[in-house]
């Protein structure tokens, strides 16, 4: 007894398909044989990987260099008032005209330099009514940002902000020095970072660096470094635990016990910042 196996293979990047005609003795024009079609799965391939680190963004150089000016400005090097010369500043970095020219005109655009005509440019002076009004616009980009990770609900940047406040912690028997202030402020560009919304980044890194200009008056104005940790810690529980409400009255008193300190005992503060 002979038998015929003949095997057509229709190749999948997945899997295949096989069909195989089986019979006893030769098989005829009358005598086929029968047929049977097996599908075999293929091996699954890996699960897509999860991106870990996010990709290189290539800065152009103006862009570099309005950075390394919002730093400048918001370390104190160039005090409110002092003016900035293209000559000078294209000797201390080493680049054109160019490039620094349209950079300054973006942090002019920005309102962090000011162009005085026939006199050049100066780095923004704050009176009692622009930090009012700066601080208008942080709290409406704070309580907005908020509220975005509410929403999303990641664990992730509830962990990150825990571990701002830890980073806090350190400086608890300095609450009004540098490393104090520092670490505030990263607190809150980590809580609109985590907001995922890059319009909203764009306007706080600019009103940071307001904040940042400010924040050498306010120092002195905190007697207890654990009083100024736990209105944050505050504010991430209220987040962790997804209470939009509270978390909204919370930022909204901080933002307001920040304009305080800046322009005295206002007692319109909370209906100023709330405005935003």
């Amino acid at each position: 007894m002979k038998h015929r196996l003949a095997r057509v293979f229709h190749g999948k990047k997945e899997g295949m398909t096989v069909t195989m005609n089986v019979a006893d003795g030769a098989a005829g024009p009358e005598d086929p044989g029968s047929a049977r079609t097996v599908v075999r799965q293929g091996k699954q391939g890996p699960p897509p990987r999860r991106r870990v680190l996010s990709p290189l963004v290539q800065e152009s150089t103006p862009a570099i260099i309005a950075r390394k000016l919002h730093d400048a400005i918001a370390n104190g090097d160039f005090p409110p008032g002092s003016q900035l010369t293209e000559s000078g500043l294209a000797a201390d970095l080493g680049v054109s005209r160019g490039p620094l020219r349209e950079a300054m005109q973006r942090l002019t655009a920005e309102g962090l330099l000011v162009s005085h005509r026939n006199r050049g440019l100066f780095v923004v002076s704050m009176d009692d009514d622009d930090i009012r009004d700066m601080y208008v616009a942080r709290t409406a980009v704070e309580r907005a940002a908020v509220q975005q990770v509410i929403s999303h609900r990641e664990q992730e940047a509830v962990d990150a902000l825990v571990d701002a406040v830890e980073v806090m912690r350190e400086f608890i028997d300095e609450p009004n020095g540098a490393g104090m202030a520092e670490a505030d402020m990263a607190f809150h560009q980590t809580l609109v970072e985590y907001a995922g919304s890059q319009r909203l980044s764009r306007l706080h890194e600019t009103i940071l660096v307001e904040t940042r200009m400010c924040l050498r008056a306010m120092r002195g104005t905190y007697s207890s470094g654990k009083d100024r940790i736990d209105e944050h810690q505050a504010l991430v529980d209220a987040i962790a635990a997804g209470d939009a409400a509270a978390a909204d009255a919370l930022m909204i008193e901080h933002m307001a016990d920040g304009l305080r300190r800046l322009v005295g005992d206002d007692e319109n503060a909370d209906r100023q910042v709330a405005r935003g």
